[in-house]
């Protein structure tokens, strides 16, 4: 790409390197010129030791690969991000290197222009980096935070925005909140976003007691689960939600999973199952007391929450069904309201490192 967006075919517009968050006009003159001179760069290190660095820093080089300039190169995002500092130090060192040439007759200085190994980091999950590639174009290019956890999303929230129509009827829908702000009126404050499940995005509002009661989860870029009414909007003549109910993911799995099903390792004859390793044992737990210990620690780390009602106090959280596998039976067992936990992320990944072969999941209501 050169400054500007340039048109590639009748479809597709090339993204221009000005527009990224940081590469200001001289920098993206710098690269134009290196590529023109010395034709395409053949890897980062190349790219560091070609350009001007008079006229690129560290954080332009940043930005361009957060908004995957260097895709083609490499695509691994967060090893580029890590090894920013490792391909200045490269360049400057070709410059020391070019400099000293003259002062040996024959010298072979194939050491010194050997380029060294990518810094290794973890790489970036979906939503990491989007988000980063949104800091660099102010929007995402590249894919969407939805389909981050659209599959499983879709197992109790069919219908997508794009297939909405003016309806009495409550509606369940899913998406990312963009564009959040809140105002108040007559009627007091109202939240109004985007809700977009990139199909399409519909306009959004929550009144002011939705408002208090789910203020940690109306958050720009978050996923939210929603129930509320569609109806034209005389204002903008598109369609309208007016929102009843708020869920985030790991709320949305409890109201809306039967349970979390999980296989055990069957203890031998003895009755104790396998230990789990490491310091937070995690590790395929058996049916004995290491299995039961790290089930124990499970429901403590993630309880399940307790709520106020008309009938009471009522334990909120996402049963747990062991399945245990022994040579001569197998068996079912609910772990009943003291087994119930609260499904987020981080604990739906315990879970599935406490199976053997990551056999947990979540069991929804059939469609």
């Amino acid at each position: 790409g050169t400054h500007g967006f340039e048109p590639v075919s009748a479809k597709v517009v090339r993204y221009g390197l000005g527009a990224v968050k940081g590469s200001g006009q001289g920098a993206v003159e710098a690269i134009v010129e290196a590529r023109t001179e010395g034709g395409p760069f053949r890897s980062f290190f190349d790219f560091c030791a070609r350009v001007d660095r008079k006229r690129i820093n560290k954080r332009a080089i940043d930005a361009l690969i957060k908004a995957g300039a260097f895709d083609v190169i490499n695509p691994d995002r967060a090893s580029l991000v890590a090894s920013v500092g490792l391909g200045l130090e490269f360049a400057e060192h070709q410059v020391v290197n070019a400099s000293q040439g003259g002062l040996f007759d024959d010298g072979d200085h194939g050491s010194s222009t050997q380029e060294p190994a990518l810094q290794q980091t973890e790489p970036w999950g979906l939503r990491e980096r989007l988000l980063l590639e949104k800091s660099a174009l102010g929007f995402y290019l590249s894919g969407h935070l939805f389909d981050e956890h659209a599959a499983e999303v879709r197992r109790f929230c069919k219908r997508q925005i794009a297939d909405l129509a003016d309806s009495r009827e409550p509606q369940l829908l899913a998406g990312i909140v963009g564009e959040l702000r809140f105002v108040t009126g007559q009627r007091g404050r109202v939240a109004i976003f985007k809700l977009d499940d990139s199909s399409e995005f519909i306009e959004a509002v929550v009144n002011d007691d939705q408002i208090e009661a789910n203020k940690a989860l109306l958050v720009e870029d978050e996923l939210l689960i929603v129930q509320g009414k569609v109806q034209n909007d005389r204002f903008s003549g598109g369609l309208r939600l007016n929102i009843t109910q708020v869920w985030d993911l790991a709320g949305a799995r409890v109201r809306f999973g039967r349970y979390l099903g999980m296989v055990l390792a069957g203890a031998g004859p003895a009755g104790a199952g396998p230990a789990g390793v490491g310091p937070a044992g995690v590790g395929p737990a058996g049916d004995g007391p290491a299995g039961v210990a790290q089930l124990a620690e499970l429901v403590a780390t993630w309880p399940a929450r307790r709520e106020m009602t008309d009938q009471g106090e009522l334990t909120l959280g996402l049963p747990v069904r062991l399945q245990i596998n022994r040579p001569s039976a197998s068996a079912v067992i609910d772990l009943g309201d003291g087994g119930r936990f609260w499904p987020t992320d981080e604990a739906l990944a315990r879970c599935k490192a406490m199976a053997p072969g990551g056999r947990a999941g979540i069991v929804y209501e059939l469609a």
